[in-house]
Formats: structure tokens, sequence, C-alpha cells
């Protein structure tokens, strides 16, 4: 399915380090209460999986126009970040897309092949990182809840980013 292929970079491009924000309280009875926004900054539906302080993509936005994006239309994405290490050729990542209940893909693939799409090469060199892309979302997509993970990894394990979406497409 071509969206989610068009997904994959743009959650990679969208990867890394948002600032979270945690707070906790603490009454008499109580435990602590963690509430953390994972929420990658930007115009965008994109969330970090976990805590990102240390992965080794920091990304300071990403932006969708139209957002939410919307089948059949072009769909303009705009983002920037910065690598704190260069990633080198193994780099893998895992792409999970449900339709619903229903998981649609569930794969692990070399990250140098996905992000020829675009338009980045590798190694990708250590600093800073900025992308604009604009593609064209088939009017065929069923209408329905999709939610797509990347979990993106260096060929050591390390984490460069972990981000999920969950879009409605509606007819």
């Amino acid at each position: 399915m071509k969206f989610s292929t068009t997904l994959l970079p743009l959650l990679y491009v969208s990867a890394a380090s948002a600032r979270s924000t945690w707070l906790s309280g603490v009454s008499n009875d109580q435990a602590p209460t963690i509430l953390a926004d994972l929420s990658v900054p930007g115009k965008n539906p994109l969330e970090f999986c976990a805590d990102p302080k240390d992965d080794l993509l920091i990304i300071e936005n990403v932006d969708l126009d139209p957002n939410p994006p919307e089948a059949g239309k072009g769909l303009s994405i705009a983002a920037k970040g910065n690598l704190t290490q260069q990633v080198e050729e193994g780099a893998k990542v895992h792409i999970q897309v449900k339709y619903g209940l229903i998981t649609l893909i569930n794969q692990e693939t070399d990250l140098c092949d996905q992000v020829k799409q675009v338009d980045l090469e590798c190694p990708l060199k250590k600093g800073e990182l900025d992308l604009t892309k604009d593609v064209e979302l088939p009017s065929q997509i069923p209408p329905g809840k999709y939610t797509v993970l990347a979990d993106v990894f260096t060929k050591d394990g390390d984490r460069i980013t972990c981000l999920t979406a969950t879009i409605q497409f509606h007819r």
C-alpha cells in the first residue's frame, strides 16, 4: 500500500527527541502521578513511543499540510531535526501498520533503502537534518483508522527514534 510507504519516511524524518513534560505530584496517601507529553513538535499527528531523551535524532518540528492527511490529496511534509551521531549502513526500521485491529504490515527493513524515498542517502551525517517533501496520497485509501509505528535503530541496536501516529481517513 503506497500510503504506508509514504508514512515510513515521514515517521523516520520526524524521529527524535521532543521535550517531554514530566509532572509529578505527591499527596499524603497517593503515589506520584507521572504525565508525559510525547507529542512530536509541530502540526502533525505524531507521538514518540517513549521518552526520546536518549534517541540519536532530536526532532525540532514536523509540519504536515494538510493535517491530518487526506486521501486523494497532496501532502506537504516539512521536518527539522539534529542527528547526534552519524548513521551508517545496516541501520534498520521496524514498521507496523494497522487498519483498525488488522495488521497490514509488520516488518523490519533497511533504513538506508527507506530514506531514499525522502531524497536522503546513507550514511546520514551527524548534524542538522532539514527535509521538505510533497507526496500524493492515493484516493483509494479505504476509510478508517490507521495506526503506524516506526522503531528506528542503528546496526548496533542504538535507538535513533521511535514514532507512532494514528490517522483517520474519511470518505
